[in-house]
């Protein structure tokens, strides 16, 4: 494949983007007028940026790419209103993300990295391997793309698709920058949340740089053995080391911290799990999502039966953290967690 000479505009900050204009001999507002054209309201085709001369608009197709993925498909749910689109990006590499509407929010589930090294046992994404990062215009196109194409666009945002954010942290929180940012899709830090399966150095710079989003940290079992089975990376960053980086994140940035658990029948849901989860968390201010697994012909894992699953909720549910059980959207479509994944790769 040919290699594209044009420099993105997604993913340039508005400092950026005003060097660029400046550049061109254009006065800085052109760089206002432009950023917002690009971030909050998502044009897609130079012709949409009507306050912006012809001529202008020539100079910039002739050196700047526009757009940064395009939509391959796009597969609604029949059961909850999620819909999954399956997005190329210019290498011919493919990567998914998720709309999942519920009530007032509408929440969209972003991709970090096409593929994931991981490999988490129980994760679909994994089985990918890693393809490469994302920039930080293919995080942000993702969004984009959807706020342009649903009939409301995103209040929450959330990096729980393919890759770890963590891995790929400057180009993470560049786009979460301008998520964040007034000329921008102006979500507020409150409603952008970063999962991470535990890169301790990724949680350490986070907290260093008192970034506002909130904190997930996809926990998923209760021992150093059992988690040792299903997250490959917990034989470098061990339970005890992550709960100390949580711990210390809440007391850093006075919030609270966000466990996910996944359920997993025979694995890591028995009553001993149970009380040993209550005893790991109570000294930390979080909450815990219950997941119960969301069950894939590629792996032997099975969902808790209902009775197992009720029992751990009553075992825990007087802890001094908050409690909740997450039904996953969009499990009709192969969109729920762990389910991401792209079987044919085009990339090279």
């Amino acid at each position: 494949m040919k290699a594209c000479t044009k420099i993105n505009l997604k993913g340039l900050n508005l400092e950026e983007i005003t060097a660029q204009m400046a550049a061109l001999g254009e006065r800085a507002y052109r760089a206002h007028q432009i950023y917002q054209w690009l971030y909050q309201k998502n044009a897609t085709d130079w012709v949409q940026m009507s306050n912006i001369s012809l001529a202008l608009r020539e100079k910039l197709s002739a050196l700047f790419l526009l757009n940064s993925v395009t939509l391959k498909s796009s597969v609604p749910s029949q059961s909850d209103g999620s819909v999954k689109f399956l997005f190329e990006l210019i290498d011919g590499n493919l990567i998914e993300a998720v709309y999942m509407p519920e009530g007032r929010r509408r929440t969209v589930c972003l991709s970090s990295q096409c593929g994931c090294p991981i490999s988490c046992a129980f994760c679909a994404t994994g089985l990918m391997g890693l393809r490469r990062n994302l920039t930080a215009g293919e995080i942000i196109d993702q969004l984009l793309f959807i706020n342009a194409n649903m009939p409301e666009p995103a209040t929450n945002v959330v990096f729980m698709g393919m890759g770890e954010p963590f891995l790929n942290y400057e180009n993470v929180m560049r786009a979460t920058q301008i998520f964040n940012s007034e000329l921008g899709p102006q979500l507020s830090a409150r409603h952008i949340t970063i999962s991470t399966c535990g890169i301790i150095p990724g949680i350490e710079r986070f907290i260093a740089e008192d970034r506002r989003y909130k904190l997930a940290i996809s926990l998923n079992a209760t021992t150093d053995a059992q988690r040792d089975k299903i997250i490959p990376i917990n034989r470098k960053y061990r339970i005890a080391e992550l709960l100390n980086a949580a711990k210390n994140y809440t007391r850093v940035s006075r919030r609270r911290i966000t466990f996910e658990y996944i359920l997993i029948a025979g694995l890591n849901d028995s009553l001993a799990d149970a009380k040993r989860l209550v005893e790991l968390l109570s000294p930390i201010p979080c909450k815990i999502n219950l997941i119960p697994y969301n069950e894939n012909p590629q792996f032997p894992y099975r969902a808790p039966n209902n009775e197992y699953l009720n029992e751990f909720i009553r075992a825990i549910y007087r802890a001094s953290f908050a409690v909740t059980v997450r039904r996953s959207k969009g499990l009709d479509i192969a969109a729920a967690c762990g389910q991401l994944y792209v079987a044919a790769q085009t990339g090279s």
